[in-house]
């Protein structure tokens, strides 16, 4: 069956949910923005600045002005037998630009004044006018950014700072569920929500597994690895992509066939946005069982938190395959809280015998938990009640907030004196929250070259770490409290590279200064996110775009002429 679900315009690359039930990404214009955030305006000089910010500016508006009319009259002229141009092509004078530019800004850093806007929206209803959209683009010198649903941390999927346009592909989102063959395409603008519940309208016992929050659109997402519940038992989401479908610098649509399994392999993992944009995934379905189990359970630091989280660390790697058993760490209240919320593939009763084999001192019981499908374990993780209707997981519109996140992966458990300097740095923000994900099972099975995400056999856990506020002029606070504790927390994770996770994106480990950054200069953080592979995917992105028109502040640089 194929289900084609009805665009929302105004509603909208990984985020997790909380048991706060919070859900979590122009030469001129770099010029300015280089000046306001790095000169010093008590300079002798500063009063000859905004004499030359106007000239700037208007020098901008012109040239901003013609290349818009050019990029514009060349996608109309390839679309002009389709819908409306006036519906695909969104300019800055449109009265729909603003409202769909903001639908997807899931980070309220960067819904400001100060926000570079693109020159134009593109909304395709048809492929056709993706490979339209690059091929204009390319040819008057804007940059992409393609948006599937905005959760990037940085911004980047709506960001630039070179004259860009957005190629948003929220009406690209049809989804073919084929249960007789265990497979779904899915167009790269719907979301995980509308994922799970098209699988679940054909069948109660198979899922994806992917992440547990709806509204994460599907490209970003699996192309960048992507992780849920279930991971431990099938790997990620992007190990169980079998074929996808790629607008490439050329303009040409590719299948895993024609662009050939180098290309294949860096869009597993590696993300998109540096090789072309990702239009569909044809995704293998996995086998679930009629009843799964959720559990939780919150244990502060006075009742003995510390000590069950150093015997998690032990173990939670170590548990069969079918157990996903998390933990959440919060401040509030001047105390700390880890909540051990938990998936089981099976019936309490098994789930239950198994903790007390392997984790007694949690003291799990019966009415820490509850039994369902396993659909109903999404709307459980997603926030919702699992009695609520599965029309819910089709809402796109999102939750926003200003918050700065990263990554750490930890390969030896933190001792115990480690924790506790940690509680007291999370106790200076009470907005703050760290989200450990055990590794393990599958994950343990896999080659870190199977596909370009490295982070495989050796990791006990991954953290996720956040801190959210709701003023905009609080920013730089609460990003200082980040690196301050993302500093404290270097000797506990692993080393050399100290790696991170490209989903969630974090700037503060290095960027791309241009169109020319070096491998050298790349590797910085590239390492981080790819370790050994990274090598391999610069490899791939010097054959696929030569000329690095796919790029951002942390896209893959090419090999300079002669270097391999």
């Amino acid at each position: 069956m194929n289900v084609t679900l009805t665009p929302r315009h105004w509603t909208s690359n990984e985020c997790k949910f909380t048991h706060t039930h919070i859900c979590m990404h122009v030469k001129l214009r770099a010029f300015h923005i280089f000046y306001a955030e790095e000169m010093d305006m008590e300079t002798s000089h500063a009063k000859l600045f905004p004499l030359l910010f106007i000239l700037l500016n208007s020098a901008w508006s012109i040239a901003s002005s013609s290349i818009s009319q050019s990029f514009v009259q060349c996608l109309s002229s390839h679309i002009q037998n389709s819908n409306s141009s006036n519906e695909i092509i969104l300019t800055r004078t449109s009265s729909a630009y603003p409202s769909v530019l903001d639908s997807s800004i899931q980070n309220l850093r960067f819904s400001n004044n100060s926000t570079p806007k693109p020159e134009a929206i593109i909304t395709p209803f048809d492929e056709s006018h993706v490979q339209a959209a690059v091929i204009c683009s390319k040819k008057n010198g804007l940059q992409i950014r393609s948006r599937s649903g905005g959760h990037d941390y940085e911004g980047l999927s709506y960001v630039s700072r070179a004259p860009f346009i957005i190629i948003d592909l929220f009406n690209l989102r049809s989804i073919d569920v084929d249960i007789e063959n265990e497979s779904a395409w899915v167009k790269s603008g719907a979301t995980l929500g509308e994922v799970y519940y098209s699988i679940a309208q054909k069948s109660k016992v198979y899922g994806f597994p992917a992440g547990s929050c709806p509204t994460v659109g599907v490209g970003g997402h699996i192309s960048g690895g992507g992780f849920g519940t279930i991971f431990r038992k099938y790997g990620l989401a992007s190990d169980n992509v079998i074929d996808a479908r790629i607008v490439d610098v050329n303009g040409r649509i590719l299948d895993r066939k024609s662009m050939g399994e180098g290309l294949f392999w860096a869009i597993r993992g590696g993300g998109g946005s540096s090789f072309g944009v990702i239009l569909a995934l044809k995704l293998r379905l996995v086998p679930v069982p009629p009843t799964v189990t959720v559990c939780d359970i919150s244990k502060t630091k006075e009742q003995g938190a510390t000590k069950l989280l150093l015997k998690w660390q032990n173990i939670a790697d170590k548990l069969p395959e079918e157990l996903f058993l998390h933990s959440v760490i919060g401040s509030g209240g001047n105390t700390i809280t880890v909540e051990f919320g938990s998936l089981f593939l099976g019936p309490v009763e098994t789930l239950l015998q198994l903790m007390q084999d392997n984790f007694p001192e949690l003291s799990l019981k019966r009415s820490h938990c509850t039994e369902m499908s396993w659909i109903q374990s999404v709307l459980d993780f997603a926030g919702y009640s699992i009695h609520e209707s599965l029309e819910i997981l089709l809402k796109r519109q999102q939750f926003s907030l200003f918050y700065k996140a990263k990554s750490d992966y930890v390969t030896k458990p933190i001792s115990e004196a480690g924790l506790e300097g940690l509680w007291q740095r999370l106790l200076e923000a009470n907005t703050s929250y760290l989200i450990l994900t055990p590794y393990g099972g599958k994950m343990s099975e896999i080659s870190d070259s199977e596909t370009a995400f490295p982070h495989r056999q050796g990791n006990i856990y991954k953290i996720q770490y956040m801190v959210t506020w709701g003023d905009g002029k609080d920013t730089q606070k609460y990003v200082r409290f980040m690196r301050r504790l993302y500093a404290y927390m270097a000797p506990y994770v692993s080393k050399s590279p100290r790696a991170a996770y490209l989903n969630y994106r974090d700037l503060d480990l290095g960027r791309n200064s241009d169109g020319n950054t070096s491998y050298a200069q790349a590797s910085i953080w590239g390492s981080k996110y790819f370790k050994n592979n990274f090598r391999r995917l610069v490899h791939v992105k010097t054959l696929v775009d030569p000329g690095n028109f796919f790029r951002n502040e942390q896209s893959f640089p090419v090999f300079s002429s002669g270097r391999k």
